[in-house]
Formats: structure tokens, C-alpha cells, sequence
């Protein structure tokens, strides 16, 4: 951690100097408003791309994710059932996920109100949350 912000407090401190040079330049009449502009724009740009670059690397993904197999075993848990809760968790209604699971919009009741009976729980919500606590889906 003091590595990085030594880092980034040197390139800040070297911006910085750089900045005033040209300020100085621009002053004393040596450099057009345009080449100020220019350089100004060239550092912000730089800027966003790097930090841009930083937020999207792929090592800054949480680590991956591992169900809980014991969990499912013991509540008995089927994967047809795993799969609707997924789809439940992302947000669709029971007629998207019948259409995406190609069964009937009955078959997704039966298959939820089994989840809610297993997962001792009353509303999809619950459903969700608990199933998120237990590892059962991301």
C-alpha cells in the first residue's frame, strides 16, 4: 500500500512540475494557449486511461465462487431447482423463466414453491437472500 501511494504521489509531485513549466512558458510568451490546452487534455486523458485500466483488470474480481454442495445435498436441492432460483435471483418473473427454462409457467411454481419449503422461507426475496447466505447461488 505505501508502495502505490509513493507511486502516485511522485507522478502527482513530477505533474506538477511539469504543469508549472509550462505555465511558465505559456507566461513568458514561448508556448500558444492552444499547446496548453493540449498538453492539459493529453494528461487527463492519460489519466483516465490508466485509471480506467486499474478498475478493469482482471485481478480485481472478487474471488470466484464455490456452492456449497453440502448445503444443497442436505436440503435436498435439485439442479432444475438450483436453475430456477438463479434465474429468480436475476430477476425474472416466473413467465421469463418458464420461457427460458422451456417448461410451463405451472412447472416454475411447483419448482418455487418446493424452494420455499426446503429453504423455510415465505417470499422469492427470502428465497434469494437465503440461498446467498447458504452459497447456493452467486
Amino acid at each position: 500500500m505505501k508502495k502505490t501511494v509513493l507511486i502516485y504521489g511522485l507522478i502527482l509531485a513530477i505533474l506538477a512540475f511539469v504543469l508549472d513549466y509550462f505555465d511558465y512558458r505559456y507566461h513568458v510568451r514561448e508556448l500558444d494557449i492552444e499547446f496548453y490546452i493540449l498538453f492539459i487534455a493529453v494528461i487527463f486523458t492519460a489519466t483516465g486511461i490508466m485509471v480506467g485500466r486499474k478498475l478493469n483488470k482482471p485481478g480485481n474480481e472478487t474471488s470466484s465462487f464455490q456452492r456449497n454442495s453440502k448445503a444443497i445435498n442436505f436440503l435436498g436441492i435439485s439442479e432444475r431447482e438450483l436453475e430456477v432460483l438463479e434465474l429468480v435471483a436475476e430477476g425474472l418473473s416466473n413467465k421469463q423463466i418458464a420461457g427460458q427454462l422451456f417448461v410451463s409457467v405451472n412447472t416454475i411454481k411447483t419448482h418455487l414453491s418446493n424452494l420455499y419449503e426446503k429453504l423455510e422461507v415465505k417470499r422469492r426475496t427470502q428465497a434469494v437472500e437465503k440461498a446467498r447466505s447458504l452459497s447456493l447461488i452467486k
